[in-house]
């Protein structure tokens, strides 16, 4: 059996929209520190490299590191504030839902700067 009465939904007010909006921020910025992390990393010493003597960076580059944290830390708060608003914002059981993706995200952003930040000690 379904639902037998008049659904008197307006549809998504400003909360709901604006939690879609910083989950779709958080992915972007995501994928910035995708781009950011690539060019702050170490470089991986091959044994080709190795062999022809060229000189490899073997630390992150600090002012870029700190731009990622920055990024990481953005990610994570738009991730953490979408799941909130998503939580006080559902009313009904047909309302509920779960967003693995804002979970996800949230999850690899922490452990982003947990990683970084041990592997830079």
């Amino acid at each position: 059996m379904g639902f037998q009465g008049n659904d008197r939904r307006n549809g998504a007010d400003f909360w709901l929209i604006l939690s879609r909006i910083l989950a779709v921020l958080g992915w972007l910025f995501f994928i910035v520190a995708l781009v950011v992390s690539f060019y702050a990393a170490p470089e991986i010493e091959y044994g080709f490299i190795k062999y022809q003597g060229v000189e490899v960076r073997k630390i992150w580059q600090p002012q870029l590191t700190s731009y990622l944290y920055i990024i990481l830390w953005f990610n994570a708060l738009t991730s953490f504030c979408a799941i909130v608003i998503n939580h006080f914002r559902t009313r009904r059981v047909s309302d509920i839902n779960i967003n693995f993706n804002l979970i996800l995200l949230l999850l690899i952003s922490v452990t982003w700067v947990v990683y970084i930040f041990f592997d830079i000690r």
